[in-house]
């Protein structure tokens, strides 16, 4: 028997939640067909985000058969089926490739991760949420935010909610989500500042890096905006274990770290007489 939920008294349609939608709606309303009521006027994205379910996570409407657009008015009658994004509802809904990402203020964990294999992604913890949603629109970005309020921003076309809150956990959330390990470029940014690293010559770091460094390696990188360095140091087989696990190769062929076109042999940060991950030293 479907549940009824009163909210406005003029059009009555029914709503089923699909997957991981489940967990934005009431405890009452999930896995279940129930009945509401809305406003004449009222489009689906509306009534959706009215349930708690922000629209980027959407990734299919259907009444009855037919796929429905979340700027449709809806009818009185509707039943609707509402169902997340798959590998195959993305085609077409983000941004063309290489992907790129904005994190708020409670995401600076996975967004050095996402740094450390190649992604480039802004995170500052005094971002406002206006300033995200507008570096995103700017920037063609994708919000990662557990904010689900944040989603729902009529001006926010891309965004992601992070379930996990560990973050090796929401890497690899954020790895069945979108094709990551397909565009893998490990240890091309900074980790503190997310620029690309440049190659520059071990005798212009005669006073950055300790000498029995500069002797064990021929290469190395600089961040052009934070001076710090970064080599093949004994972290780095370690940090790269630890990405090829969280962001294993797709079952279609994905490259993974046998295809990626890394820094030849990516750099680990620098810390003087010591090579310790993820403190690198100005």
């Amino acid at each position: 028997m479907a549940e009824s939920i009163s909210t406005h008294q003029e059009t009555a349609l029914q709503f089923r939640f699909h997957g991981v939608l489940n967990q934005f709606v009431a405890r009452r309303c999930r896995d279940c067909l129930f009945t509401v009521t809305c406003p004449p006027g009222a489009t689906a994205k509306h009534m959706i985000e009215a349930l708690g379910v922000p629209h980027t996570e959407v990734g299919l409407v259907l009444a009855g058969a037919c796929e429905l657009p979340l700027d449709a008015l809806l009818e009185d009658g509707m039943q609707l089926s509402v169902f997340p994004f798959t590998g195959s509802a993305l085609a077409g809904r983000e941004p063309d490739p290489p992907l790129r990402f904005v994190a708020d203020a409670h995401l600076g964990g996975l967004a050095r991760l996402l740094r450390m294999a190649g992604y480039d992604t802004l995170y500052d913890n005094s971002y406002a949420d206006a300033a995200i949603v507008r570096l995103a629109g700017e920037q063609q970005r994708i919000v990662l935010t557990r904010d689900r309020d944040l989603l729902k921003r009529r001006a926010l076309a891309h965004g992601y909610h992070v379930w996990a809150t560990q973050p090796d956990e929401q890497l690899a959330e954020l790895g069945r989500r979108y094709p990551l390990a397909r565009q893998l470029h490990p240890f091309a940014l900074c980790l503190a500042c997310n620029a690309a690293l440049a190659d520059v010559e071990p005798a212009r770091l005669a006073a950055r890096v300790p000498p029995r460094v500069r002797e064990r390696h021929a290469r190395f990188k600089q961040c052009p905006c934070c001076l710090r360095v970064y080599w093949e140091g004994s972290h780095w087989a370690a940090m790269r274990a630890r990405l090829e696990k969280l962001l294993p190769p797709a079952a279609d062929n994905a490259p993974g770290f046998a295809g990626a076109t890394a820094c030849a042999a990516g750099p680990a940060p620098l810390v003087p007489r010591s090579e310790v991950p993820l403190v690198p030293q100005r």
